[in-house]
C-alpha cells in the first residue's frame, strides 16, 4: 500500500502478518457480505452523512438513502486552477481588464493600441490612391451603433490576423461540462461501521462525464481546433490527513467477488484506519485537457473537479479470548 511520508512522497508500509491478515479478511467479509442483499447506494444531492464543497451546492456522493443510482449531481464550472472551478474563457485580446475576441465576424479585427475593431467598408467609397475606407467600432467593440468610417493608408495593427488556436481551444472548453465523480466506498455507513485495520475500497462510476474522454471543437474562418478532456488520476482524501492516488475509477466491492474480504485490486486504503472515529472522505479528479489545430498543439492546465463528502464510521476491533 502507499502511504505518504513527511516529504510528500509515497512510501511502502509493511504488510500485516499472515495471522492478522486472515483475521482482517474474515472480519471484512462478515462485515460487508450483507451488501449483496441491500439496495444499491444512491447518488445524492448532499443528503444525510454527506455534503458538497462550499462553492458547489449540488454534487453527487454515494450514501445510505434510497434513490436512483447514478443520478447526476452538479457539474461545477469549467475552467482551470486547483480550486476545481472557474470560468471557461481565456485567451483572446485584452481591453480594460477583460478578455475579448481578437476577431469578430461583424466588427472585424481588434487593435489593442486604441481599443477599436476595424473592418473594410463595403462598398468602398472614393479614396485617394493607396488609401482604403474602414469601419471603426471602439471601446472594445462595445460602441455598437456608433461605428465611424475612417480613411487609412495601411491596415491597422492586428488587421487580417489569422484565428488564435489557443483562443479557439478555450472556447471549445467552455462548451463542455466536466462533472465531479460520485463517490462510493466499502464499508458503507448504511451497512454498519467498519473496523480498525480493515482495508477500505474506493470507487466511482466509470462514466464519460466523470472521467472522459470528452471531445469538442471550435471553428473560426478556416481554422478548427479540437480538444480532448480526460481524467489522468483521482486522489482520495481519507479524512485523516492521508491521501490515496488512483489511476482510474477503481473497482466496485462485491461481497461474493474474487477479492471479497481482501484489498482492492486497484484503488484502496489497504491498511485501513488505525483509530476509531467518523471520517469525511472526499476525492479530486485531475483532468488533462489537450488541444490541436491551426498547426499548433497545447494544453489547458490545472483543471480539477472536487466531489462531495461521504462519511465512514470506524469502530475498534474487539477480540474475545478465553
Amino acid at each position: 500500500m502507499l502511504t505518504w511520508g513527511t516529504s510528500g512522497t509515497p512510501t511502502q508500509t509493511p504488510r500485516v502478518t499472515a495471522s492478522r491478515r486472515a483475521l482482517v479478511g474474515i472480519g471484512l467479509a462478515l462485515l460487508l457480505v450483507v451488501s449483496a442483499t441491500l439496495p444499491a447506494a444512491a447518488a445524492l444531492r448532499a443528503g444525510p452523512g454527506a455534503g458538497c464543497p462550499p462553492d458547489q451546492p449540488d454534487c453527487s456522493v454515494w450514501d445510505d438513502e434510497p434513490g436512483k443510482p447514478g443520478e447526476p449531481g452538479g457539474g461545477g464550472d469549467n475552467g482551470g486552477g486547483d480550486s476545481g472551478g472557474g470560468g471557461g474563457g481565456g485567451g483572446g485580446c485584452q481591453w480594460n481588464g477583460r478578455t475579448i475576441p481578437c476577431y469578430d465576424e461583424y466588427k472585424g479585427w481588434f487593435n489593442s493600441n486604441d481599443g477599436c475593431y476595424y473592418k473594410l467598408a463595403e462598398p468602398q467609397g472614393e479614396a485617394p490612391e493607396g488609401k482604403q475606407w474602414y469601419v471603426k467600432t471602439c471601446n472594445g467593440g462595445a460602441d455598437i451603433g456608433n461605428e465611424d468610417p475612417v480613411l487609412l493608408d495601411e491596415p491597422p495593427p492586428g488587421f487580417g490576423a489569422p484565428p488564435d488556436p489557443e483562443e479557439l481551444a478555450r472556447r471549445a472548453f467552455a462548451s463542455i461540462t466536466l462533472l465531479p465523480a460520485p463517490l462510493a466506498v466499502a464499508p458503507r455507513k448504511r451497512n454498519g461501521p467498519g473496523l480498525v485495520g480493515l482495508p477500505v475500497w474506493m470507487w466511482s462510476e466509470q462514466k464519460r462525464d466523470y472521467f472522459g474522454p470528452i471531445f469538442a471543437d471550435e471553428t473560426d474562418r478556416d481554422v478548427t481546433v479540437v480538444i480532448t478532456a480526460e481524467v489522468k488520476r483521482i486522489v482520495w482524501d481519507m479524512g485523516n490527513g492521508e491521501q490515496v492516488p488512483c489511476d482510474d475509477a477503481g473497482t466496485k466491492y462485491e461481497a461474493t467477488g474474487e477479492h471479497a474480504g481482501g484489498t482492492s485490486p486497484d484503488c484502496g486504503y489497504d491498511d485501513g484506519y488505525q483509530k476509531a472515529g467518523t471520517y469525511d472522505v472526499t476525492a479530486t479528479t485531475y483532468w488533462t485537457v489537450t488541444w490541436r489545430g491551426g498547426g499548433r498543439t497545447g494544453e489547458i492546465p490545472g483543471v480539477t473537479r472536487k466531489s462531495g463528502i461521504v462519511q465512514i464510521q470506524i469502530n475498534e476491533l474487539q477480540v474475545v479470548t478465553r
